[in-house]
């Protein structure tokens, strides 16, 4: 029996062409035209660096408590998915560098953040909602994007929703 908050991947996957056009995006998942994104903890991810895998990308701001939420979740998926080949990017509204750091430090995420700049949410929603969740498939299209706070169990699943089969946690066992 599906418990009801699982359902929440699995409507909007097929909820998506009618989503999509709703809110000003193709049904038919575009490419995305990815900009050379500075990471606040260093480094770059030139547009190479999305080629052939799978992206999970959100829009977050440090003032937002939804997104608090969110991002504990996301960094749980990010420590458990990185071996699974999907890449995980935070894109903080916010436009004080410092504090997106301090915030980043605090809660003790890992997963990789850049501020937007205006670069990357109008390339994947005009939605103002945060934090919003896009979904990006190995071939740059755009698979899905998600408006609002999720589950633990639709973060977690999101992978799935790529096409990527992760190894389910097994049942605890008495002896």
């Amino acid at each position: 029996m599906m418990h009801r908050r699982s359902l929440g991947p699995l409507a909007a996957a097929l909820a998506w062409p009618a989503l999509a056009r709703a809110h000003g995006q193709a049904a038919d998942k575009p490419v995305i035209s990815w900009p050379t994104v500075q990471l606040l903890g260093g480094g770059t991810w030139a547009p190479d660096t999305w080629q052939g895998r799978p992206a999970i990308v959100v829009i977050w701001a440090t003032y937002c408590p939804y997104c608090m939420r969110h991002n504990a979740r996301l960094d749980q998926l990010h420590r458990s998915a990185s071996a699974h080949g999907v890449r995980i990017l935070a894109v903080a509204t916010d436009t004080d560098e410092a504090a997106v750091r301090r915030y980043m430090a605090e809660h003790g995420y890992s997963f990789p953040v850049t501020l937007d700049k205006g670069q990357l949410r109008q390339r994947l929603s005009t939605r103002r909602m945060i934090p919003l969740t896009a979904l990006i498939q190995a071939n740059g299209q755009l698979r899905m994007v998600i408006p609002g706070e999720m589950s633990e169990d639709d973060i977690m699943g999101l992978p799935r929703l790529l096409g990527i089969d992760t190894p389910r946690a097994s049942p605890a066992t008495t002896s």
